[in-house]
This record gives C-alpha cells, sequence and structure tokens, in this order.
C-alpha cells in the first residue's frame, strides 16, 4: 500500500490514528501485510497487552480504544504497521479485511 493510501486510512478523528498519521507523513514507514485473522483473538491479545502496559506504566495511545473497537467487530482483520522516523512510536493499524478501512489504531512509546 502506498504512503498516501495509508494516511488516508488514518482519519478517523482518534489521538491516536491522527499521531500515526502525523508519524507517517513526516518520514516514517508504513506497511500492511497480507492476510487476516479474527478480531475474537487480536481482541484477547492486545485485551491482555493493555493490562500489561497498565501494570508496567509502558506509555501507549489508543490500546483501550482499539480492544473495544475489536471486541465489537465481527469480521476478519488485517494488520498494518508503523514506525516514526527517529523510531520512538510505533503504530499498528486493525483494518478490514480489504484493507479500505481502519477499524483501529494504538500506539506504543519504544523504551
Amino acid at each position: 500500500m502506498k504512503k498516501d493510501q495509508m494516511a488516508g486510512l488514518l482519519r478517523d478523528g482518534s489521538e491516536a490514528a491522527s499521531s500515526a498519521r502525523v508519524a507517517l507523513l513526516d518520514g516514517g514507514t508504513g506497511t500492511v501485510w497480507d492476510g487476516s485473522t479474527t478480531s475474537a483473538s487480536l481482541a484477547h491479545i492486545y485485551r491482555r497487552r493493555l493490562r500489561l502496559t497498565q501494570r508496567t506504566g509502558q506509555e501507549t495511545v489508543g490500546l483501550e480504544r482499539a480492544v473495544e473497537r475489536l471486541s465489537a467487530h465481527s469480521a476478519p482483520v488485517r494488520l498494518g504497521h508503523i514506525t516514526s522516523r527517529d523510531g520512538r512510536w510505533t503504530y499498528l493499524l486493525f483494518l478490514t479485511e480489504d484493507a479500505l478501512t481502519l477499524i483501529a489504531c494504538t500506539g506504543t512509546r519504544r523504551r
């Protein structure tokens, strides 16, 4: 997926998507992977990750919202990834299976 196409997906108004869009357009790198997985399995994984980040104090943006949106989504999910130019932030994109719509976005500050 081209950078401008990916940036176009990141317009849902959430803090995480806005930050990911800025990171991508400011020289970050991004990709959308082939294949998909169930939203239920991703909701389970990221619910556990949310508890872990809360316990350890790791800085995230949009993780709680992503878990809620994945839990409510019943169709397969495709994943995308953005890393900021300086490598300090990593964003994960949860997309519809056809990669045309953003379901949720979360970001994690790398230590």
